[in-house]
């Protein structure tokens, strides 16, 4: 739908909100605004026709409206404009790019207030200016306008930009470099776009109630996992692509094998043998999040915002749960939690903790293929493609003992021949660039990683990622006769590598905007909504607690959780041991960028300072 209340800031001549004018639907109106008063342009006779013209049409003209204060230029039913255009701002005479971003800091926090909500603020620089990958030349960081940054202390992303051409607008003259009647250099400009962001707010953990038999229990969300519970990506109402990408697999997988689609009781918690679970997946287990359920007899409902039916749906009594002992605790803390009726389980890292159960059920079928799918929760490093919840996808096929090769071979073929067909879908016609799938052999046992060297980000970004693993290890006690092949594919990372989503964040975040770019069962190029996020680049160092041992992924966490996610990468830099007190203290390089929301510098310096705080009461480390 076109835009129907335009607003023009800025104006010098008026020669670009006449031209305007002159092309739009009749419903649309126009809103020219100059800082300027009448008799400063009484001398101008381009300024003089233009007003006529537009006066002849109809057009409100305001004088003397600033564009940093435009609240105070329009009474509260006048705003609510759905474009506001700002060509070649400029403070005036031979001001520096300091003074210059703090006019678009200012116009940015001004159109919060005038904007309507699905509005568009469309600003024309000079190239090089905004200091975006877009200009060319870029020019460095600190030397340009900073634009992107300028707009988040508004509140605003930057969403589309292309050339600015004053050919496109007939008439159109450009005047008031360095405030003289000249013209600005117009060659290479660029018109940047920029919509409102998401709020940043600051999400609490939520307290989550839930009925086991007759006695209720809560637990209290874990801070690095606020907004990625009970999200249901994969339910039937859902065309998120983390669900299109799953049907497809399966769909493909389907057609050469026979199907036996499973639920699972408890999507959140590991059931099972406890010794199975400790011996096989020990390594998995001690990644995981470790949650308190206490207690509770309010008569409240669950704080989370969902329904008690929800989260039962998450959980299993405890007459089914045979819970795994955390290998980080010891009986003292045992013994006290049970003192006062609290139980310590943990959310589950892997559907791989399910293996043993369902291959010991008395009706499981050799040849068919048995699939359970549904989110998992891992303790990681921060790095682009790990992430501490995504969606995963278990496989199990089982044979006669006597076939194991053909099967397992089969099974690859199938499963290689399905992941490159989907890696290949988006591809434009004649693109070099692409994906290879490959299956790398481990050392230990008979497991295989599933591997992808994807170009699928650019072509000066190749990565080689690891999307799935394949383990031939499980026996049975029911089923002595039978091997087992259990695939498990991380959705999350084969959705992006599809669709060419470069950052995992993108697929949790809660802006409408982007599920707008995925038809159901449909699979094209995902195109961002959020382009050129600045980033942010602090240094922390901290003195170690020699009585204890420093846990570098439990830093990530606790980085993760207080950021909000929006920490990108976390580098080491230097390890430095004080000649006479013998005290360690480890330096490292944060990074801070957001890929779907306005970030400040502001924000991050807060985030900084809490972190500081943080770590020094959770990881009994000192700040420097």
């Amino acid at each position: 739908m076109a835009p129907r209340r335009l607003l023009l800031v800025g104006e010098g001549n008026f020669s670009f909100a006449a031209a305007l004018s002159e092309n739009l639907d009749p419903s649309t109106s126009i809103t020219a605004t100059c800082l300027h008063r009448p008799a400063d342009l009484a001398r101008d006779p381009l300024a003089r026709e233009n007003l006529r013209r537009l006066r002849e049409r109809g057009t409100e003209v305001r004088f003397g409206v600033d564009c940093t204060q435009l609240v105070d230029a329009f009474e509260l039913q006048d705003r609510e404009f759905d474009r506001i255009y700002f060509n070649f701002p400029h403070c005036g005479r031979k001001a520096g790019v300091a003074k210059n971003r703090e006019l678009l800091a200012k116009f940015f926090q001004s159109c919060a207030d005038v904007l309507a909500e699905e509005g568009e603020v469309h600003v024309a620089l000079c190239r090089g200016q905004g200091g975006t990958p877009a200009d060319k030349p870029m020019r460095e960081w600190h030397n340009s306008w900073q634009v992107v940054a300028m707009a988040a202390l508004g509140g605003f992303i930057l969403s589309h930009v292309h050339p600015f051409s004053c050919e496109a607008v007939p008439g159109y003259k450009c005047t008031g470099y360095r405030s003289q009647d000249k013209s600005f250099h117009v060659e290479g400009a660029l018109n940047h776009i920029f919509t409102r962001s998401l709020p940043y707010e600051g999400l609490q953990p939520g307290i989550s109630r839930i009925k086991l038999g007759d006695q209720w229990f809560s637990f209290l969300e874990p801070e690095v996992l606020v907004g990625k519970l009970n999200r249901g990506f994969l339910e039937a109402p859902s065309y998120h692509p983390i669900k299109t990408i799953n049907e497809k697999l399966i769909a493909e997988l389907g057609k050469a094998f026979p199907l036996k689609r499973l639920k699972c009781s408890s999507p959140l918690l590991p059931q099972g043998d406890t010794s199975v679970l400790t011996s096989c997946h020990c390594d998995i287990l001690s990644s995981a999040f470790w949650i308190s359920l206490r207690e509770d007899n309010s008569h409240f409902e669950s704080l989370t915002g969902g329904t008690t039916q929800d989260m039962e749906d998450f959980l299993v009594s405890f007459s089914e749960l045979s819970l795994p002992k955390n290998p980080r605790r010891d009986s003292k803390e045992e013994a006290q939690e049970g003192m006062y009726g609290q139980a310590k389980v943990c959310l589950r890292p892997s559907l791989l903790v399910h293996v043993q159960a369902l291959i010991q059920a008395p009706d499981f079928l050799p040849g068919s293929l048995y699939i359970l799918s549904g989110p998992v929760f891992q303790k990681c490093r921060i790095s682009p493609f790990t992430m501490p919840a995504f969606h995963e996808t278990l496989f199990i096929l089982g044979f006669n003992k006597n076939l194991k090769d053909g099967c397992l071979q089969s099974l690859l073929d199938h499963l290689k021949g399905v992941l490159d067909s989907l890696l290949t879908q988006t591809l434009l016609k004649g693109s070099k660039l692409g994906s290879s799938v490959e299956f790398v052999f481990q050392p230990r046992g008979e497991d295989y990683m599933i591997t992808v060297k994807s170009q699928n980000f650019g072509p000066d970004c190749v990565k080689d990622l690891i999307i799935g693993s394949v383990t031939t290890s499980a026996t049975s006690i029911i089923h002595k006769d039978q091997c087992f092949v259990c695939v498990s594919m991380n959705l999350d990372l084969l959705a992006m590598l599809v669709w060419g989503i470069s950052d995992w964040r993108m697929l949790w975040t809660f802006d409408k905007r982007f599920l707008k770019n995925f038809a159901p069962g449909k699979i094209e190029p995902f195109k961002s909504y959020s382009l050129y996020p600045p980033y942010y680049v602090h240094d922390i160092s901290f003195w170690l607690d020699t009585k204890k041992r420093f846990d570098e992924v439990e830093f990530h966490t606790v980085a993760r959780a207080v950021s909000q996610d929006t920490v990108i990468s976390i580098q080491f830099l230097s390890r430095f041991q004080h000649p006479k007190t013998e005290q360690v203290s480890l330096c490292y390089r944060l990074t801070y960028q957001t890929c779907d929301k306005a970030l400040t510098q502001q924000q991050v310096a807060s985030m900084q300072s809490q972190l500081r705080k943080e770590i020094q009461q959770r990881l009994h480390v000192t700040p420097r």
